[in-house]
C-alpha cells in the first residue's frame, strides 16, 4: 500500500488525526520537501513528533527513479509526505498513476493547501481563480515568459491567479523578488498590473497578507518564507472590503 499524505500549510501539528495515524502504523516513511516545505519546524523534528525514521526524497527520486517506492509498496505499509495537499502536484498523480499500474493499492489523505488557503487569507472567492502558475528564479540567458502570459489571459476573462514563487534547494523566492520580476515582464510587454498581494507564512501565527500596487507591496517587509503572489482581476465589493480589513489595501 501506497498512502499519500499532506502535512498541511505550516508545522508538524497541521497533519490531521488520520494522516498521523497512517504514519504511526507504516512501515516506511518517505518525505517529499522540494515542491514545499513547511517552514515551521524541520526534518529532525518531525522525526521526533513521529517517532519514525524519514528518507528524504530528491526531485530525481520521484521523477526519475521513483521504482524503489513503488518496489516498497508492493510488500510494505508506505506513506508518502508531501506538505500542502498531496495531489496539488502532477509530479505525485504521476507517481500515484505509475504504482496503480504496478499493481500497488494507493490512497490519500489529504491536507490543507495553500491553494485553497489563500481564499480565506485574501479574501478572494474561489471560483474566481483561474489557472495558477510558478515564478521561475530566471537563469543565464533565460528569463521566464509564462507567468505574465497565464496572468494576462486570466486577466482578460477576469479571474484571479496565484503565483507560486520558486524554491531551490534552500533558495526561497521571496515577494518583493517575485515582484521585481514580474513588472520586468509587465515593463517588457507594456502591460498593467495595477493590483498585487503578498502572503507570508500562510498556516501560522505570524501569517502576513498585504495588497497594493506593485511598488507598495514590494516596499513592505513580509519576513521569512514561504512567500506567495495572487494576481487579482477586478474585485467584488466584498474581496475589496475584507482586502481592506485585512490586508491593508487602500483602494484610493
Amino acid at each position: 500500500m501506497l498512502t499519500f499524505i499532506g502535512l498541511g500549510l505550516y508545522d508538524l501539528r497541521d497533519i490531521s488525526v488520520k494522516g498521523m495515524e497512517a504514519v504511526q502504523s507504516a512501515d516506511l516513511v518517505y518525505l517529499e520537501y522540494y515542491t514545499s516545505r513547511l517552514m515551521g519546524t524541520s526534518v529532525h523534528e518531525i522525526q521526533e513528533w513521529y517517532q519514525k525514521p524519514i528518507q528524504i526524497l530528491l526531485r530525481e527520486d520521484v521523477e526519475v527513479h521513483p521504482g524503489d517506492i513503488i518496489a516498497a509498496a508492493k510488500i510494505q505499509d508506505v506513506v508518502f509526505l508531501t506538505g500542502g495537499d498531496p495531489m496539488v502536484s502532477t509530479t505525485h498523480m504521476d507517481l500515484r498513476i505509475r504504482a496503480m499500474q504496478a499493481g500497488v493499492d494507493t490512497r490519500i489523505i489529504h491536507g490543507a493547501s495553500i491553494a485553497s488557503a489563500v481564499c480565506g487569507i485574501s479574501g478572494l472567492q474561489n471560483y474566481r481563480f483561474g489557472k495558477s502558475c510558478s515564478l521561475p528564479f530566471p537563469a543565464k540567458n533565460w528569463f521566464p515568459t509564462t507567468p505574465l502570459e497565464v496572468i494576462t489571459s486570466n486577466r482578460e476573462r477576469d479571474l484571479h491567479t496565484l503565483v507560486y514563487l520558486d524554491i531551490q534547494d534552500d533558495r526561497f523566492m521571496t515577494v518583493k523578488e517575485g515582484l521585481a520580476i514580474l513588472r520586468t515582464l509587465a515593463e517588457r510587454e507594456h502591460y498593467q498590473i495595477p493590483l498585487v498581494i503578498g502572503i507570508a507564512r500562510a498556516g501560522s501565527r505570524e501569517s502576513i497578507v498585504r495588497a497594493g500596487t506593485i511598488p507598495e507591496v514590494s516596499n513592505h517587509f513580509f519576513g521569512d518564507p514561504l512567500h506567495i503572489l495572487v494576481v487579482p482581476a477586478s474585485l467584488h465589493p466584498v474581496e475589496e472590503e475584507y482586502l481592506v480589513c485585512f490586508a491593508g489595501y487602500d483602494p484610493d
